[in-house]
């Protein structure tokens, strides 16, 4: 059974609904085929940047408490994210309050002043943002990751940018950017739950004319590795945080499930090998958990940890150790049977209210360029063989292409090279 419904306006942006009869409340989103990797090295941060300045005042609407107090008015919640390949901007209210949603939606999307003084103003919450970002080591953690995988190219850089990039920013700045990425063909309208009979005329009357044209796309990652490597970002602290991971698949991968269910059996829940091994039998973490993150030309599986700094040591030979089993034996049955219901369990968690699904919708179509129903992604999690997970760890997982990042009171990075060893 479809979920989704997809339409095209004449201006190439698309509108995905998702119907949900019991539900008493709509999920108004808007997503851009857009984030941090669509940015030179000199408006690194902008997309970030921009998602602030929406919220800051249209001509209707002139300023951020008018926006806020419009939505709080309906009971609502809005928000918005940015990501590397992705930017999203939503409302949730009660159905009925469904087209003031909209329309403060599109209009602070289409209308918004980058008043200059406001830009000045704001520029001082990123700098705070940014400091926070820096002394959180757990979230500090991706971004060091990140540059050792990708190095100088927009997927090593942080989303969030430079001080120097976010105090250079000037309207101009912004207007570029928006100008050519904002147009209809990277644009996706998304709205799930009590959606209306309406919602196509309405939608088409807000977005049928936003600027059509083909922006282009962003270069495509480049990245070769022959060697273990090694980043460490010394940072005083009571508790090591360290990433280690390879560089795994694209989104679009036929072994997407295979590897999704990798990523499982070693990281995924309470009763994960990592878990059980580091956690459980070692007492080496107290968070400690593994994923593959995958992008439309690029991914990387990784197992990530906060880690006693005395036995930093035995922690990452632990997880290596881990990886290492991975690759060589087979998963059990159990294993495999274990987090497969993981997996589904989930991601059906995760459909049962109309913000969740839509954005399921809403990550497949922009990134993928067409709708992956949840039927399609539980068919082939149902399809995932003890000889495909073991095919796909012993393709990516190598000991020359082991990456270790690592944030805590340490000088010498070379001193945990000797520890990125399968033998």
């Amino acid at each position: 059974m479809n979920v989704f419904e997809k339409h095209v306006l004449p201006n190439g942006l698309r509108i995905l609904t998702a119907g949900m009869p019991q539900a008493k409340s709509v999920a108004c989103f808007v997503m851009l085929a857009a984030g941090s990797r669509y940015e030179t090295r000199e408006t690194n941060g902008i997309a970030h940047f921009s998602e602030h300045m929406f919220f800051k005042g249209t001509e209707r609407r002139p300023s951020a408490r008018q926006i806020a107090g419009e939505i709080d008015s309906i009971g609502g919640e809005f928000n918005a994210f940015t990501g590397k390949e992705y930017t999203g901007y939503y409302v949730k209210c009660a159905a009925e309050h469904r087209d003031v949603a909209l329309d403060v939606l599109v209009d602070m999307l289409r209308n918004s002043k980058f008043d200059s003084e406001e830009i000045e103003r704001e520029k001082g919450v990123i700098v705070e943002e940014m400091n926070m970002y820096f002394d959180t080591p757990r979230d500090y953690l991706e971004g060091v990751y990140d540059e050792l995988l990708y190095g100088d190219q927009p997927l090593g850089w942080d989303i969030i940018g430079t001080k120097e990039t976010v105090r250079g920013a000037t309207r101009e700045t912004f207007l570029d950017y928006l100008d050519r990425w904002y147009r209809g063909p990277r644009m996706i309208a998304g709205v799930a739950g009590a959606v209306g009979d309406d919602i196509l005329k309405r939608l088409e009357e807000l977005l049928g004319n936003v600027q059509d044209g083909v922006p282009g796309a962003p270069d495509p990652v480049a990245w070769e590795q022959t060697t273990p490597r090694v980043k460490a970002h010394s940072k005083q602290s009571d508790q090591a945080h360290v990433r280690l991971g390879v560089h795994s698949y694209p989104l679009d991968n036929p072994d997407r499930y295979n590897l999704a269910l990798l990523a499982t059996v070693l990281g995924g829940g309470m009763s994960s090998r990592l878990f059980t091994e580091v956690r459980e039998r070692r007492g080496l973490a107290y968070y400690i958990f593994g994923y593959n993150q995958s992008y439309t030309d690029a991914g990387t599986l990784f197992a990530q940890g906060g880690v006693d700094i005395n036995r930093i040591d035995e922690a990452i030979q632990t997880i290596v150790a881990e990886f290492k089993r991975i690759a060589d034996e087979p998963v059990s049955e159990d294993e495999l049977e274990k987090a497969r219901n993981f997996a589904k369990g989930r991601l059906v968690l995760s459909l049962e209210d109309p913000k969740g699904t839509i954005l399921f919708g809403l990550r497949t179509e922009v990134l993928e360029d067409k709708i992956r129903e949840p039927d399609e992604v539980l068919a082939g999690f149902d399809r995932v063989t003890r000889e495909d997970i073991q095919r796909v760890a012993q393709d990516i997982i190598r000991e020359e292409r082991l990456n270790l990042a690592v944030i805590g009171p340490f000088d010498d990075a070379a001193r945990f090279e000797k520890l990125l060893s399968f033998s």
